[in-house]
Formats: structure tokens, sequence, C-alpha cells
């Protein structure tokens, strides 16, 4: 084991592939709370907002999913869980001793109907210099193909950024990038999948009978500067795990 969460083997799959799924970081009776506490949050938002985050170019289709951005700003244990020692020492393993927070986001694919997510790269929504932005999701319930769980294009990290296909959402060409080609991500709650912001993701649709809920936690090094000033989200910048080397140097965008 690596002083940073990851065993040799495991960040050298992840610098080849630009993604790896963490076994059991939280307990299934944690992932049980966290998923309860999730649903109860989608059912006090939609009393007074829209909380459907469907794609553009997947509309249309008779499908939904539900989120909501900046979680730990509702939720007090989504605030203990991000610098979580389990989930900040898999963090350091990605981007190094020192990680900050960008942005979290829940999403619960309800069943039958969940909405997927079209192949694309998180790059095109929030670029940096340095590209060490990567997400962490962690699974609050287990995510099956049928539950439409995340897929990757392996080593697709090294292709550097490509542009979208479908300017409004940024999604790629679904005929270049299908998600039937894609290698499936299954997992259980309390598995953490983490993949970098240039790999190519997607997921399909929740066809089963049970929803599917995840939290989101984007993350990069503090040194890594943005390339546009957008995507700022509440409380971005805070500190998950180390020290920020830039504090006060004004080097990126939540400073």
């Amino acid at each position: 084991m690596t002083p940073f969460g990851l065993t040799d083997s495991q960040k050298k799959f992840f610098q080849d592939n630009g993604y790896l799924l963490a076994k059991n970081v939280i307990t299934k009776p944690e992932a049980a709370s966290f998923r309860r506490e999730m649903h109860e949050l989608v059912e006090r938002l939609s009393a007074f907002k829209n909380v459907d985050a469907t794609w553009d170019s997947a509309r249309n289709r008779g499908t939904k999913i539900y989120h909501c951005h900046d979680v730990q700003w509702h939720c007090a244990s989504v605030a203990r869980l991000i610098t979580d020692p389990r989930l900040a020492a898999l963090m350091q393993g990605c981007v190094g001793p020192n990680v900050q927070l960008h942005h979290t986001k829940m999403f619960i694919k309800p069943p039958e109907n969940g909405s997927p997510f079209p192949m694309h790269q998180d790059q095109p929504y929030f670029p940096h210099e340095k590209h060490t932005m990567t997400a962490a999701i962690v699974h609050f319930d287990d995510a099956t193909p049928e539950k439409g769980c995340v897929a990757v294009y392996p080593g697709s990290h090294k292709l550097g950024p490509i542009a979208p296909d479908n300017p409004r959402d940024r999604s790629l060409s679904m005929k270049q990038y299908p998600l039937e080609t894609a290698t499936l991500c299954p997992a259980e709650a309390g598995d953490v999948l983490l993949f970098n912001y240039l790999t190519i993701h997607g997921s399909g649709v929740n066809t089963s009978n049970e929803a599917r809920t995840t939290l989101l936690i984007q993350f990069r090094d503090p040194t890594d500067k943005p390339l546009e000033d957008t995507h700022r989200s509440a409380g971005q910048g805070m500190m998950l795990a180390g020290i920020d080397p830039t504090a006060g140097k004004g080097a990126g965008v939540g400073h």
C-alpha cells in the first residue's frame, strides 16, 4: 500500500486506463444511510424546483434522473463524507498529497426509466491546465448494468481533449463512441469509481426495478489552474486533504 491509499498496481492501472474501481470504501450500512438521506433530499427539493437533470441529447425518451449540486450544503453527513480519510486517501493516490474540492453532485436514476448519460469527457465543462481533475463516484446502492452503471473507454484520457459532437450538452458522437463498446463498471454499495476528467464515460438507462443512487466528488491538485472562469460551485477551493500551496496567490477559481 502506498502512503496515499492505492497499491502500486492500482496506481499504475489508474494511470494507464484513466479509471479505477475501489471496493468497499465505505460500509454497506453507511451506504444505506446515505442512500436514505439522498432520497429524502430529492423529495424536499422537488417540492419547489425541477430536479430532473436529463441531458439535452437524451431528452424526449420518457426517462428522468434526479440531481442536486453542492450536496454538502444540504446534508452535514455529506460534508463529513467528502473529507473522510478513506476517501481522501484514494483521492491522494490519484492527484497527490494535496486534494482540492471542485464540486459535488448527487444523482438518482429512478427505477425503470432512469435517464442515460451520453458518452462524454468532463473536461469541456471546466478545462484545467494540468488535467489533474478527477471524479470519485461513491455508490450508495448497487450499480448493475441493468441499473445503468457507468461505462468507460479505458485509456481514452491519453487522447487529450476531444471536440464534443453536441455543442449544447457537450456529449461525444454516439457513432464514434457507442455505449455498447465501452467497458462497464458495475459496482456495489460502498464502492468508489475514480476516473480522470479526460476519460470518456457515460451510462445507460436504468431498466431495473430499483433506483441507482450516487454521489460524485470532483477534485483536483490545487496547483492545477482552471483555463476558464466557469462552473463555480459553493465550497469550491475547500481542501479535502493536505494543504493549498497556492493560497493567497490567486491561483484558481474559488480562492
